[in-house]
């Protein structure tokens, strides 16, 4: 009977013991590697849809970032949270408690791919972008642009989304597609078109597409805030009296889209046979020739009130306006030809 006793007390004892370093190891950090990661390495684990936490516990223990799954199963009772734990893809950059690995799942602290499209971008532009952050190939984003329908509540003309994928950072899971990013993207130019915005193009019998067209000349002409809403107020003052754009921008657009640009503009490429050549064909391009952001979207809705006809750049960034072509000539001569004349006289002389 006292032999009894004694192995009920030591069954007793180790049970305590054993529920003891469990209770600790919940909330100790994990010493990784236990799994196939090295030290350094950060853990990715892919939770699915649906799965039970025994089939997370598994992947985290096979990833390193838990010790084992008992361990794992006493975390999630102590903690309570089994219901809330969320499906995503999760980065271990450090060696993380149990706990504090339950709580980040909980959160739907998901790894995500920061992704920025800045103002003035085609859609092969960003192509390439969305294949450089590795989320897919760049044919595969050009080939969801091509999905006009997204925008036709807006521009029943669209036979593409040029000028619709609005530029902003996204924050993308690492499972993203080009179709779902370019729903977000069209999402969001949609929600930056506001009323007002909308209101202010009827006012100036501009449609959509318009609108966004004359907003991505903007947008490719100048990156100075302070200078858009002049240069939109050129560009409408030119459609107004019936001169042409002669914007070197839809120039090179054109060039693209025929494979025939090779980043220098030359005069004889002024006369190429296109209708976004703006120096042959009068009033706006077919359509946007970028994308557009807010703040050029704003100027061409409302532009700046001058009689300015001309601009010609500065070589800084920003430009120089004029309201008669001489005046316009002067400053070529200025900021043109004498301003590289001198550039080459000074590498010449060194």
């Amino acid at each position: 009977m006292r032999r009894l006793v004694r192995v009920v007390l030591l069954l007793v004892v180790l049970t305590g013991a054993a529920a003891a370093v469990l209770g600790w190891r919940v909330y100790q950090t994990a010493d990784r590697p236990f799994g196939s990661q090295t030290a350094d390495a950060p853990a990715m684990v892919e939770i699915p849809p649906g799965v039970g936490t025994p089939s997370i516990g598994a992947r985290l223990v096979a990833a390193g970032v838990v010790r084992d799954r008992l361990t794992f199963r006493v975390a999630v009772w102590r903690s309570g949270r089994a219901r809330a734990l969320q499906a995503g893809d999760y980065r271990f950059d450090r060696p993380m408690t149990p706990l504090e690995v339950l709580d980040k799942i909980a959160r739907g602290e998901v790894d995500v791919v920061p992704l920025t499209f800045p103002e003035g971008l085609t859609i092969a532009e960003m192509a390439g972008r969305f294949e450089m952050a590795g989320l897919g190939p760049a044919s595969a984003f050009v080939e969801a642009a091509r999905n006009a329908s997204l925008i036709h509540a807006l521009d029943p003309e669209a036979t593409d989304l040029e000028g619709y994928l609005f530029p902003s950072t996204y924050a993308l899971l690492r499972r993203t597609d080009a179709a779902g990013l370019v729903q977000q993207m069209v999402s969001s130019f949609t929600a930056a078109l506001t009323p007002d915005l909308r209101e202010a193009a009827r006012v100036r019998q501009l449609s959509i597409r318009q609108l966004v067209t004359l907003a991505s000349i903007v947008e490719k002409e100048t990156g100075a805030p302070e200078e858009r809403p002049l240069v939109a107020s050129v560009y409408a003052n030119r459609l107004r009296i019936g001169m042409p754009l002669q914007c070197d921008p839809t120039v090179i657009y054109a060039l693209v889209r025929h494979g025939r640009y090779d980043g220098n503009l030359r005069r004889a490429d002024l006369q190429f046979d296109s209708p976004y050549n703006t120096y042959r064909y009068p009033g706006l391009p077919p359509g946007p020739v970028a994308a557009p952001g807010l703040a050029s979207l704003r100027a061409a809705a409302a532009p700046a009130s001058s009689d300015y006809l001309y601009f010609v750049s500065r070589n800084d960034g920003t430009h120089v306006f004029a309201r008669t072509l001489t005046e316009h000539n002067r400053n070529v001569q200025r900021f043109q030809v004498e301003y590289f004349r001198q550039r080459r006289l000074a590498s010449q002389s060194r």
